[in-house]
């Protein structure tokens, strides 16, 4: 399972500490945390995969650097376009705050079906508050979608 974490390359430190321990709650659970491989909540998503031994993957919008916490860079040179990218790449959705990326990328999974956990983010409809970093982790480890079947297959997973 691939779990995008989103949020703002610029978060507060309250916001850090929830991204961090949501980080390390989708490792715990054997799940790849996926973002935008910057800063903020990114980076703070990453760290704390990574300190818990996962893997991480971030879908940057150029062609420079990840954060220090990504295992997988993916340099897409496509601007704010690489949060469709993003967003198809993971099962579920978790913003932490957010701005309006953070609306772009959730507006783009709402749309596509995908579900979305929110930690003090944008109260819209769809989006299912969660009032904590467990809660949000717990419930985007089981999505509420059937699995993609396997490529070629034409069967259901």
């Amino acid at each position: 399972m691939q779990i995008a974490v989103v949020g703002r390359g610029d978060c507060s430190g309250e916001e850090y500490a929830a991204a961090r321990a949501v980080g390390r709650l989708i490792a715990g659970i054997g799940a790849v945390v996926c973002c935008g491989g910057l800063g903020g909540v990114m980076e703070a998503a990453c760290r704390g995969a990574r300190e818990a031994g996962g893997t991480t993957v971030g879908i940057l919008p150029d062609t420079g650097d990840a954060n220090p916490y990504v295992d997988v860079t993916i340099r897409t040179g496509m601007g704010h376009a690489r949060n469709v990218v993003l967003v198809h790449s993971a099962d579920t959705v978790i913003a932490v705050g957010g701005g309006y990326g953070t609306l772009s990328e959730i507006a783009v999974a709402l749309k596509t079906g995908k579900p979305v956990y929110g930690l003090a983010t944008w109260e819209i409809e769809g989006v299912v508050a969660c009032a904590t970093p467990e809660e949000a982790v717990s419930r985007a480890g089981r999505p509420s979608r059937p699995s993609r079947s396997p490529r070629g297959s034409g069967e259901p997973a």
